[in-house]
């Protein structure tokens, strides 16, 4: 079954939400993040995905604080991504309580970085964010597009030794009018061992019942809770019906 994991993206320290990744559509939802993570938990989820969209900016971690407390709600498993460019980041990024890190830009740029942090830290604590944009990676708060396509991406660091890739189609974030369907389902028909977890454009519940008939592992799902087109009670059916 399918597993749910909601979003937390961060501005200034607050809940905000962007819309194919452009900043200037920044949207505040909450300006209590910790609020928010403790509605996720009673409602029966497990797991969390935060973004420094700060740090993501600025190439390191920016929101200490709102992260830090985040991670301090009991009973929640937070990867957490955005800026973590240096071995300084991600000790900082366990320090303050993440259980992963997403590998985002880094793992464009400085490859044999993110294949040294696989060796210290093992495969289960770095997750690969493989963002694309018309089958593209894109990097940097998905302000750059680097050319690299996907599937070869994908290769190179699954022989790397990458278990776990988070995947937004940067096309459909924000928009919520159904997710990549058809990228997902060659993605998990390629790497079928793969931990895949999909992202973008999820509008309602369908749409994660549609990619749950696709075996994809897990679905990030951030704007369309907070605009309660998905709410907690259909939530907690859901995961009560697993």
């Amino acid at each position: 079954m399918i597993e749910i994991i909601p979003a937390i993206d961060i501005i200034d320290g607050k809940c905000v939400r962007l819309t194919r990744g452009d900043y200037d559509t920044k949207k505040i939802y909450d300006a209590d993040p910790k609020s928010v993570a403790e509605r996720y938990v009673a409602a029966g989820l497990k797991r969390l995905h935060c973004v420094d969209l700060d740090g993501a900016k600025a190439g390191r971690l920016i929101n200490d604080e709102a992260i830090k407390t985040i991670c301090s709600v009991k009973e929640l498993h937070v990867d957490l991504g955005g800026g973590i460019q240096s071995d300084a980041d991600i000790r900082k990024a366990f320090a303050l309580g993440a259980k992963q890190i997403t590998a985002g830009s880094i793992a464009a740029y400085e490859p044999a970085k993110v294949t040294a942090w696989l060796a210290e830290y093992g495969s289960d604590k770095i997750i690969l964010g493989a963002d694309f944009k018309h089958g593209k990676i894109a990097i940097s708060g998905w302000q750059e597009s680097t050319g690299f396509d996907l599937m070869t991406y994908l290769d190179d660091y699954i022989s790397r030794g990458i278990k776990t890739v988070i995947s937004t189609d940067i096309s459909r974030d924000g928009m919520m009018e159904g997710s990549a369907e058809k990228t997902y389902s060659a993605i998990k028909e390629r790497y079928p061992h793969l931990e895949l977890i999909a992202s973008g454009g999820i509008s309602c519940m369908d749409d994660i019942r549609r990619l749950d008939d696709l075996n994809i592992d897990a679905v990030i799902v951030g704007k369309a809770i907070y605009e309660e087109r998905i709410s907690m009670q259909e939530i907690r059916e859901f995961i009560g019906s697993c």
